[in-house]
C-alpha cells in the first residue's frame, strides 16, 4: 500500500526530470574542471548519451541508481507497492541500457556509466572522469 494518494504519486513522478539533472550537472562541472569538452544528448547515437566526447569516441551515461538498478547501492531499492509494475519497468530499463551499450560499442564507442551516488563526492567524480575519459592511470 502506497503512503500517498495515486494523484499525489502521479504528481511526484511527473516532477522527475529526464535531463539536466543534478547528477548530470555535477558530471559536467567536473568534466569542465578537467578541461574536457563535450556535446550533450546526441540524438543520432543509440540511447542519447548524456555527454559525448566525439574526438575520443567516448560517451557517458549518468544513471540514476534507482531507475537503472545500481547493484549493491542503497538507492536502488525496490518499491513495496505495485511490485509487478515496478519490477517490469526497472528490468526493462536494465535491458534497454544493455542493448544501447552493445549498439554503441559495436559502433566503436567506449561507454562509461557514472552512477548518481558517485556524483555526490566531487573528488571521486573528477578521478573517475580523469581515469576513464582522459585515460590517466590512477
Amino acid at each position: 500500500m502506497d503512503i500517498v494518494s495515486p494523484q499525489r504519486r502521479s504528481a511526484m513522478m511527473s516532477g522527475i526530470k529526464g535531463c539536466n539533472t543534478r547528477p548530470e550537472l555535477a558530471v559536467r562541472r567536473a568534466a569542465h574542471r578537467l578541461g574536457l569538452r563535450f556535446r550533450l544528448y546526441r540524438k543520432d547515437l543509440p540511447g542519447t548519451p548524456d555527454l559525448v566526447f566525439p574526438g575520443r569516441r567516448k560517451v557517458v551515461f549518468v544513471h540514476g541508481c534507482f531507475w537503472h538498478r545500481h547493484a549493491g547501492c542503497k538507492y536502488a531499492y525496490t518499491p513495496k507497492s505495485n511490485l509487478e509494475f515496478w519490477l517490469n519497468k526497472l528490468q526493462n530499463n536494465v535491458k534497454r541500457d544493455l542493448h544501447m551499450r552493445r549498439q554503441l560499442e559495436s559502433g566503436g564507442w567506449t561507454v562509461i556509466v557514472i552512477w548518481e551516488c558517485e556524483t555526490k563526492d566531487e573528488a571521486k567524480l573528477v578521478e573517475i572522469l580523469s581515469r576513464q575519459v582522459r585515460n590517466v592511470a590512477g
